[in-house]
């Protein structure tokens, strides 16, 4: 009963620790929902292995060799990728605690990440894309309006959380831009082409019009058949289902029609700085990776434009 006792005491500092972090992830550094849910959920099972290890330590207290123990039985059973963005996130805790002087010295600052490969994203054809959007049945409502989703995705080079979220009034036609609400809550303007305008016309005056549109969601663009807005998940199991009919064999998400607008751009001789802008990647290496998907343009750059061609 006296070790129960200490461990719900020990419970309770790293709650109200990682509850301190989650207002400071999201008011000072402004991280999506999202990316909130994975820190926490990676403190969370720390949390699991100390009492499942009865390891009675707190976040001011806990040491370098328990979290090595961890970070190995994690491990096992879980992926390089997965290993090296629970000690990332780790990591970053520990650091505010140091910023808000809760500790002298992080414990996971000696611990290495696990090296791993840089991850080439899955990219369509333009074939294979217009194959996906013809699986669709435009004779249904939502036919329309899962059109314009996977237009919009591929025409602008969207993430799904930016598609979800996207409004009425991000809409500036006219202009040819929408307005979009990145990562960090940074806002971004992104071209959008007179196709994929004229998807969103034919959704928002056909279809969107006869909804009975719930109260809160009048502005949110894309919107499900009970008037709310759609799920990430529900964008997930719409791609899911039409690249079954479409009998495409490959790892297809949402992702995966930003992954392929960049590509294309690139492809046709976009320039890099121009897609880091239009993805809203902070740093142009984000960027760099469609780069290595296909070097046969870079051949063709070489010789159209250098003097010794």
């Amino acid at each position: 009963m006296r070790w129960l006792f200490f461990f719900i005491l020990v419970a309770m500092k790293w709650n109200h620790a990682i509850k301190d972090y989650v207002h400071y992830l999201k008011i000072e550094r402004g991280l999506s929902e999202n990316s909130i849910i994975n820190y926490t959920l990676d403190l969370k099972r720390l949390l699991v292995f100390l009492e499942e290890s009865d390891i009675n330590t707190s976040p001011l207290s806990i040491e370098k060799e328990t979290l090595q123990q961890f970070i190995y039985e994690t491990a096992k059973l879980v992926n390089a990728r997965s290993q090296s963005r629970i000690i990332s996130g780790l990591k970053s805790f520990f650091n505010y605690l140091i910023f808000e002087d809760y500790r002298e010295s992080n414990p996971m600052e000696l611990i290495e990440s696990p090296k791993i490969g840089r991850k080439l994203p899955d990219t369509l054809s333009v074939e294979e894309i217009d194959l996906i959007i013809a699986q669709i049945d435009l004779s249904k409502p939502e036919g329309e309006r899962n059109r314009a989703i996977i237009e919009t995705l591929y025409g602008c080079g969207l993430r799904v959380s930016e598609l979800t979220d996207l409004k009425l009034s991000n809409l500036f036609f006219d202009e040819g831009y929408i307005s979009v609400t990145g990562k960090g809550n940074k806002q971004r303007f992104v071209p959008i082409g007179e196709t994929t305008q004229k998807y969103i016309n034919i959704y928002t005056k056909e279809i969107r019009n006869h909804l009975d549109i719930k109260k809160g969601f009048e502005d949110t663009l894309f919107l499900n058949r009970r008037g709310k807005q759609l799920t990430r998940a529900m964008i997930f199991t719409i791609i899911k289902r039409l690249v079954e009919k479409a009998g495409i064999h490959k790892q297809v998400s949402p992702h995966t029609f930003r992954h392929s607008f960049a590509t294309h751009l690139l492809e046709n001789g976009a320039d890099l700085r121009a897609i880091q802008l239009m993805l809203g990647h902070e740093s142009i290496t984000t960027t760099e990776i469609y780069m290595h998907i296909d070097r046969s343009h870079l051949s063709e750059v070489m010789n159209n434009f250098h003097p010794r061609r």
